[in-house]
């Protein structure tokens, strides 16, 4: 039977492009390049909204990018799932938002309980968990995001200790981002397509472990 993995995530889920100033194309985003490396074995849902956080308002934002608030109706929506991926915490390294890598794990966690407690439908399973630390922070000439992301250089460092960690505590599994994929210089935060590709296909051995496939 074909298995369901739901990718939550924020703009490098979404495909964010810094080059453009706007959306990679299709098969260049991370999901689409693990939904090529599968096959048909596995269906892949991509759920990335830019600026979504772990589990943190951001009083700026024009929608609710709140990880944790949207969360269980995504869940209510796709189920069943045999998987879910979390790759979120760069935007909770801006100072407005929550500014520390602790803080990120929090909500991680958070989302990690949402799931495991989550009122499924017709008696569903409960899905697997991975735990993806994102490519961290680097220094941009880009003055805005500079500035929305200050402190987060040296913050989002420690996600990746910090989140493997948290999935050994919680039984998760964990991938580490910084292995196959850095941040665009153009503002130190997303990815260009070479490095989303990069991620997607990175996780194809961890997925299909934890699928059994």
């Amino acid at each position: 039977m074909t298995k369901t993995v739901l990718c939550y995530g924020d703009s490098l889920t979404w495909g964010y492009d810094a080059a453009s100033i706007g959306r990679h194309d299709y098969r260049d985003r991370w999901p689409s390049a693990l939904q090529a490396a599968l096959g048909d074995e596995a269906r892949i849902i991509a759920e990335g909204l830019n600026g979504r956080t772990t589990a943190f308002d951001d009083h700026l934002a024009d929608c609710d990018r709140n990880g944790a608030r949207i969360l269980p109706t995504i869940l209510q929506t796709h189920a069943p799932l045999d998987l879910v991926i979390l790759l979120l915490g760069t935007n909770d390294m801006k100072p407005v938002v929550a500014g520390s890598a602790f803080a990120a794990c929090q909500g991680i966690a958070r989302l990690v309980r949402l799931i495991r407690n989550h009122a499924w439908p017709f008696e569903f399973d409960v899905p697997d968990i991975l735990i993806v630390a994102p490519p961290k922070i680097r220094e941009t000439a880009n003055v805005a995001f500079a500035a929305s992301f200050v402190g987060g250089i040296e913050e989002s460092a420690m996600l990746a200790t910090l989140y493997r960690d948290l999935a050994d505590e919680l039984g998760c599994g964990f991938f580490d981002g910084n292995s196959v994929a850095k941040t665009t210089p153009l503002d130190g935060i997303h990815l260009d397509a070479e490095n989303t590709r990069a991620l997607g296909r990175g996780m194809e051995s961890t997925v299909r472990m934890m699928l059994g496939l």
